[in-house]
């Protein structure tokens, strides 16, 4: 049986990776550079890169195709631009970028590191009114907080 790493690990010999830095310079070369943010609205609401669309990861597959509620036609258009596919720290990306591949999008990456690595990096985020998000603030914000009942068990 595979894990989520395993999973994402599978995955990633189907797709590329880029760092902060190389989204950085990729949308200051290519200013029709789409990035596509798939984690939950709530998410993207409290913070997000600023010009990113927000096609949360359960419904990513029909997003990406004509004559569904789903359907983001901005995306749906998009097959041939350049897009960066962007999560909290990368992984849920990998998944995404792996999708959107199979579905025929010609130039897809994923945002290694994530949107935790953009902030670490002391790149930009917005909040949903288009307000700068204070970088302190979305540190705290992407602490990792486990509820006891999410940890693993101990053997024993």
């Amino acid at each position: 049986m595979k894990n989520f790493l395993q999973l994402i690990k599978n995955c990633l010999t189907d797709i590329r990776e880029i760092l902060p830095w190389d989204l950085e310079e990729r949308l200051q070369a290519n200013p029709e550079l789409m990035i596509v943010d798939v984690r939950e609205p709530d998410e993207f609401a409290a913070m997000h890169i600023a010009g990113s669309i927000n096609v949360p990861r359960g419904i990513l597959e029909s997003a990406c195709e004509w004559d569904y509620e789903e359907t983001v036609p901005e995306l749906v258009q998009a097959r041939d631009r350049e897009i960066v596919v962007v999560c909290r720290s990368g992984y849920r990306s990998v998944l995404a970028a792996h999708s959107m591949n199979v579905l025929g999008y010609s130039d897809v990456v994923s945002l290694q590191t994530g949107l935790r690595g953009w902030k670490d990096y002391e790149q930009p985020l917005v909040d949903q009114d288009g307000n700068s998000v204070d970088l302190d603030d979305a540190d705290i914000y992407f602490t990792p907080r486990l509820r006891p009942e999410q940890r693993r068990p101990s053997a024993g």
